[in-house]
C-alpha cells in the first residue's frame, strides 16, 4: 500500500499519508477531485479524480443516454423513449402494505428497525468525528520527521486541546504514549448519547512505517472497522 502526498490549495504539498486518510480527507469535504496527489511511482502529480477507483472513492456520475436503433431508408426514426407515468413508488407501495398489518405487527418491525437505524446515526457521527483528525495526523507526522520528537499541543502549528472542539469533538490532545510512540486521543461530545460522549479515541503513529493505528474505549459496532479491537 503506497504512502500519499496532496497539495493543499492545490500550493503546499501535504504528507505522506495512508491512502485510508487521504480518503477520509475527501469524505470529509477537505480535499476534492481536482486536488493534485502523488505517490511514488507517478511521473508527475496528478488530480485526485484519476484515482477514484483506486482508492475506493464513491463519485456519482450520470449515464449516458439510451442509444436509438439506426433508421432504414424510408423508415420513420424510432420514437423516444415514453415518459414513465407517475405511480406508486416501491416505498409507497409498502407502507401501504404496512398500515394494513396488525398493530402487533408494526410493534414488531418498528422493534427490529429502530435499533438498526440508531446504531448506524451513532456510527455515522463517530466516523463524521474521525475525520477532524485527518489534518493532524499529517501535521504531526511532518512534525516527527522533521524535529525528530512528538508534538504535544503547545507547540508551534498545534493549538490547545480543545480549539479543535467541534459539534461532535470536546478536544485532542497530542503527545507521546508510554510506549514512546507520537499519538493523539479525540474526546467525543454531542453525539446524544452516553455510549459515546466523553469517550476517547486514540491514534498512534508508526514513524517507522510512516502509518497510524486506532484503537478506542468505544464499543466495536459504533466505530470504523480500522478502530476496531
Amino acid at each position: 500500500m503506497s504512502d500519499w502526498y496532496y497539495a493543499e490549495g492545490n500550493q503546499q504539498r501535504r504528507g505522506p499519508l495512508p491512502e485510508t486518510d487521504l480518503a477520509e480527507l475527501f469524505r470529509s469535504g477537505r480535499i476534492g477531485l481536482d486536488t493534485w496527489v502523488w505517490r511514488e511511482g507517478l511521473p508527475q502529480w496528478r488530480p485526485l479524480s484519476e484515482f477514484a477507483r483506486e482508492l475506493g472513492l464513491s463519485v456519482a456520475a450520470a449515464p449516458p443516454p439510451l442509444p436509438l436503433p439506426p433508421t432504414m431508408p424510408g423508415q420513420a426514426a424510432a420514437p423516444a423513449p415514453a415518459t414513465p407515468k407517475r405511480g406508486l413508488s416501491g416505498c409507497m407501495i409498502a407502507l401501504i402494505i404496512v398500515a394494513a398489518c396488525s398493530v402487533p405487527a408494526i410493534a414488531i418491525l418498528a422493534a427490529i428497525a429502530l435499533p438498526a437505524y440508531q446504531d448506524y446515526t451513532l456510527r455515522a457521527k463517530v466516523a463524521g468525528a474521525l475525520t477532524e483528525a485527518a489534518p493532524l495526523k499529517v501535521a504531526a507526522a511532518e512534525f516527527r520527521a522533521r524535529d525528530g520528537r512528538c508534538p504535544d499541543n503547545g507547540d508551534a502549528g498545534f493549538g490547545p486541546a480543545e480549539s479543535y472542539a467541534t459539534a461532535q469533538v470536546a478536544s485532542i490532545r497530542l503527545g507521546e504514549f508510554e510506549d514512546g510512540k507520537c499519538g493523539m486521543e479525540l474526546r467525543l461530545r454531542g453525539t446524544g448519547s452516553d455510549r459515546l460522549d466523553g469517550k476517547a479515541v486514540w491514534f498512534e503513529l508508526d514513524a517507522n512505517a510512516g502509518r497510524w493505528t486506532c484503537t478506542s474505549e468505544i464499543e466495536n459496532r459504533y466505530l470504523p472497522r480500522a478502530c476496531r479491537g
